[in-house]
């Protein structure tokens, strides 16, 4: 049988172009799946790890930072004694408010408190403005519903109380944070059995930190009671998504720092002498997220109104830097500063602050413990606390609350 040569080559080329088409597939598409995979990049934060896949690693250049992915949210245990069996007399606590959102569950822990063991109706509160004679109805800073459903059986609320009450001269009493019962006995009770309605003022020691066990209603108040009225929520929940969206680069991710220009006289907080110092300026504060390794395109939220030119070290490090100003949505930003002097701006700050991904205080205070209480809750636990270090590790620099489970919110959890 004759061989036609030309059939041969036509085979032998078919053959030849599978095999290159084969060993090509081979290479672009099998091979790697053999090959082991590199080791995965870790982040080491405290006692935590979190592995980033290695497949991301394009991905976790982009985000280039400390980032830690947020812990589930814990919801509080229950711990609510109802009314049941307990004697009710008739006669009410009055308290108010700071202007200042960080002492709010605090003092209405305090309030719950005396009232149960006094067997009295706890009134609605009032909040104190910034400003001498400057008062503001509950509901204008917060949900009354949601406060009212949070005390059901705890304790009886009245929120309208006769006015004939509200004008009457009572008696102030001052209560230290976290009353005990037998103060109560000792000290408020015969006045409230003399007077029947007092007043209450809750004082602060500020050389105690908020840690240890709270009393039993300090977690109903700091996570269960307090939730904006619908109107600021709205606007704090807008800023928000301002920031996420900004913040593309670090996929929605961003940076609260609670760094407030305070001026006394010719000086501000941030200008102190280094002796005496306990806060950071804002180029401190740009240079420590820079060097445990925040990339300077990260978005940063600062608790300050307009922009002060203090802040432009910051800025020069982190571009994306912004003020509450800057990302207020238009239409509400004329309403917002026409009702500036009422004091929203603290609450939007104490927000934005518990939301952030990551939390930065430029100094310790009653605001940085109140918030971190509130983030411990919503499993937000990436708070760094700078201080004198020339560490580049993040981990170096977890807030002690944290890192030690100090903060007495860590009581409240199951």
């Amino acid at each position: 049988m004759a061989v036609d040569l030309r059939q041969v080559m036509a085979a032998f080329l078919t053959f030849s172009m599978f095999a290159m088409l084969g060993n090509m597939i081979k290479k672009d598409h099998i091979d790697p799946l053999l090959e082991p995979l590199p080791e995965s990049p870790t982040v080491q934060y405290g006692d935590l790890k979190v592995s980033k896949p290695a497949m991301l690693k394009k991905l976790t250049e982009m985000n280039y930072g400390p980032w830690l992915e947020q812990d589930e949210a814990v919801r509080p245990c229950s711990k609510k004694s109802t009314l049941k069996g307990k004697e009710q007399v008739d006669g009410y606590v009055f308290f108010s408010l700071t202007h200042l959102p960080e002492y709010h569950a605090s003092q209405i822990a305090n309030a719950i408190v005396v009232a149960r063991h006094l067997g009295a109706t706890l009134a609605l509160p009032d909040i104190r403005g910034d400003k001498e004679g400057v008062k503001m109805n509950f509901g204008e800073v917060y949900d009354v519903d949601t406060f009212l459903e949070s005390l059901g059986g705890v304790v009886r609320v009245d929120k309208n109380p006769s006015a004939e009450l509200l004008d009457a001269r009572l008696p102030i009493v001052q209560v230290p944070n976290r009353v005990s019962e037998e103060y109560i006995s000792s000290k408020i009770k015969p006045i409230f059995q003399r007077r029947r309605n007092i007043k209450i003022v809750t004082y602060f020691n500020s050389s105690v930190m908020m840690k240890g066990q709270s009393n039993a209603y300090q977690c109903l108040a700091m996570f269960e009671s307090l939730k904006l009225q619908p109107g600021l929520q709205e606007l704090a929940d807008s800023m928000l998504g301002t920031l996420r969206s900004l913040s593309t680069k670090m996929h929605g991710r961003f940076i609260a720092i609670d760094l407030m220009v305070e001026t006394t006289g010719n000086k501000t907080c941030q200008e102190t002498d280094n002796v005496s110092k306990k806060c950071s300026n804002a180029q401190e504060i740009g240079e420590f997220l820079k060097r445990i390794g925040f990339h300077t395109s990260t978005t940063i939220y600062l608790t300050q109104s307009g922009w002060h030119n203090s802040l432009n070290a910051l800025r020069d490090i982190f571009p994306n830097s912004f003020v509450k100003d800057a990302i207020m949505p238009a239409d509400e930003k004329v309403k917002f500063m026409d009702l500036k002097s009422r004091g929203y701006e603290r609450y939007i700050d104490f927000y934005m602050c518990t939301q952030g991904d990551v939390f930065v205080p430029a100094f310790q205070s009653k605001f940085y413990e109140s918030v971190v209480g509130k983030r411990i809750g919503l499993g937000k636990t990436q708070i760094f606390l700078p201080h004198k270090s020339t560490s580049e590790l993040a981990s170096d620099y977890i807030s002690p609350y944290v890192a030690n489970k100090s903060h007495f919110a860590y009581s409240c959890l199951c």
